[in-house]
């Protein structure tokens, strides 16, 4: 490792130089660096299409050349080597520019989401000591010129607040560039960007992810999903987010030199002209987003025969929901399970529908290390449910300056505590299975809300389900299921003889039923559960408020007639 000082590395987590080396031997860490990952596309293929963004189009030259001004001037404005960057950009060519540059300065981008806010903004700028913030001026009506105020107030080590649009008393980022000059490249075992923890609680933890481990990230997911120079890949998901950014994602998409044509809104009637103006064939979506877009395909009449590929992760595709996408899409579904800390999951494209509606990939890595332990740690047969575990060339050994954490996150011998529960198949599939902290615990019985909702979602009526648990006195927790729908809603006791029906025991059945219009989403598309379970509790507290009587609020017996207990689906 280079002797030059880098303040990145000082909380950084390195592989043991054991692992480093044999993952050298063995050709998935190649010395690459992601900032050069445009100049040979530039030199060979400088005049074809790299970037659409609404009627606007970058060549590779264009792409490449731009990347090396914003470097320059970012220079100029005294950023090096090591200097984190908190980036808050929406899904935008600027973004693109952006990270090459830093990329080659080999500044650190920290990806926030545009969702994000003071109490997440200022926490990621004091952890990651960031010198500079990169905000839009006004996105979805938010002004964040205005935070980029509150946080720089709150925290000195802020040197530079830099604006895409109008930089009211900040520098403007499109002007943030200077006459381009060689670099040297970082080194590649060193933090490239750092990712955010997609956890359900708490505040995100930082991914150092380094050149060489997200270089290979890349290289392997764009062989498995079968991406070459004749790809046009549309984002729609935040540009940030690490299944829209390298699996393959874009940068996946421009390392074959395909096109990149950018989203900023992924609603059916803006997304569906754009695939047939372009002539789409890969996009990555999570559930919520496919379900949508296939309940808008039939009556939308756009052009949608370009698609060949539909990628699915981020949170479990429920069976009877990936029959449905593969379905109405008629192309290939590819069911995607991973984690911005390392491990990805991919169906292969020439699996059978059976199998790729029923599980969630196999591990993308042959040097990809996967244990499934029960809660005492022992291995558990295929076909048992256990914690995922796992270690290997792309996946993290320690949280980014998280020393406590991690003694807790990570084995002694550095396998990477997921926190997914997992079935493991003879074939080596993994089904997903909840998380261990998406448990309801129910009078002592544990219901795993993934198994459940991949049920519920087989009911006829039924689009999407999510089930959350809700404070009981008497059980402890007890469950509430949250449906979106595609038919008449069914009554509680309707679902529960389905359930019945389907082999489910009687515990796991929900105990109240709620319908909702739309989801409550993360930053990232994903059902915002907490947002759900505080919901749970709003409407129980006012239906109580309201006098409806205690029986609405009261668990379900769990009687062997269905029929009986609370049937008010809310």
């Amino acid at each position: 490792m280079s002797a030059e000082p880098n303040s990145a590395l000082d909380g950084f987590v390195p592989w043991p130089e054991e692992f480093a080396d044999r993952y050298r031997r063995a050709g998935y860490w190649r010395g690459e660096v992601l900032g050069s990952l445009l100049r040979a596309p530039a030199r060979r293929d400088g005049a074809r299409t790299a970037l659409v963004e609404g009627e606007r189009r970058w060549t590779y030259a264009e792409l490449d050349a731009a990347a090396d001004r914003r470097a320059a001037g970012l220079a100029e404005l005294g950023l090096a080597r090591g200097d984190r960057v908190l980036v808050q950009l929406p899904n935008s060519a600027e973004f693109i520019v952006l990270c090459f540059a830093l990329f080659r300065l080999g500044a650190v981008p920290v990806f926030a989401l545009p969702g994000h806010r003071r109490s997440e903004i200022a926490y990621l700028c004091e952890l990651s000591e960031a010198v500079c913030y990169v905000v839009p001026d006004v996105y979805e009506g938010f002004d964040h010129r205005e935070l980029a105020r509150e946080v720089a107030a709150g925290y000195a080590g802020l040197k530079h607040v830099l604006v895409f649009g109008d930089p009211a008393e900040f520098r403007a980022l499109e002007r943030i560039e200077a006459e381009p000059r060689a670099w040297p490249d970082p080194d590649p075992a060193e933090p490239a960007l750092l990712l955010l923890s997609g956890g359900t609680t708490g505040l995100p933890k930082l991914i150092a992810r380094t050149h060489d481990d997200y270089m290979y990230n890349i290289r392997a997911s764009v062989e498995v999903t079968g991406l070459d120079q004749g790809t046009t890949y549309l984002v729609v998901l935040p540009v940030a987010h690490n299944f829209a950014l390298g699996c393959p994602g874009w940068l996946g998409a421009l390392s074959v030199v395909g096109t990149v044509v950018l989203a900023a809104d992924p609603s059916p009637a803006r997304v569906f002209p754009l695939i047939a103006r372009e002539r789409v064939d890969t996009v990555a979506l999570v559930p919520p987003l496919a379900l949508l877009w296939a309940d808008a395909a039939g009556a939308a009449g756009a052009d949608l025969s370009s698609l060949r590929l539909i990628q699915v992760g981020g949170a479990k595709l429920a069976e009877p929901a990936a029959y449905r996408v593969a379905g109405v899409f008629g192309c290939v579904l590819q069911q995607v399970f991973g984690m911005a800390e390392g491990l990805l999951n991919f169906t292969a494209l020439s699996d059978p529908a059976e199998l790729v509606a029923g599980c969630q990939g196999r591990p993308l890595s042959p040097a990809d290390e996967v244990l499934v332990l029960d809660p005492q740690g022992r291995p558990v047969p295929d076909g048992e449910v256990g914690e995922l575990l796992t270690r290997g060339p792309y996946t993290l050994r320690g949280y980014y300056r998280a020393p406590e954490h991690n003694l807790r996150a990570f084995t002694e011998d550095g396998f990477y505590r997921t926190g997914d529960l997992v079935r493991r198949r003879p074939d080596a599939t993994l089904v997903v299975e909840g998380r261990i902290k998406d448990q309801i615990n129910r009078g002592g019985e544990k219901i795993a809300a993934a198994e459940v909702e991949g049920h519920l979602a087989a009911h006829p009526a039924v689009r999407e389900a999510a089930l959350v648990a809700v404070p009981d006195p008497v059980l402890g927790e007890r469950a509430w299921a949250f449906l979106t729908l595609r038919g008449p809603a069914p009554r509680l006791p309707e679902i529960r003889r389905f359930l019945a029906e389907r082999g489910l025991a009687g515990y796991k059945a929900p105990d109240r039923l709620e319908v909702v219009e739309s989801w409550p989403v993360t930053g990232v598309g994903k059902i915002d559960k907490r947002e759900l379970a505080a919901l749970a509790l709003e409407r129980s507290a006012a239906r109580r408020a309201a006098g409806a009587g205690g029986a609405p609020d009261r668990p379900a017996t769990q009687n062997k007639d269905t029929d009986k207990g609370e049937s008010d689906h809310g």
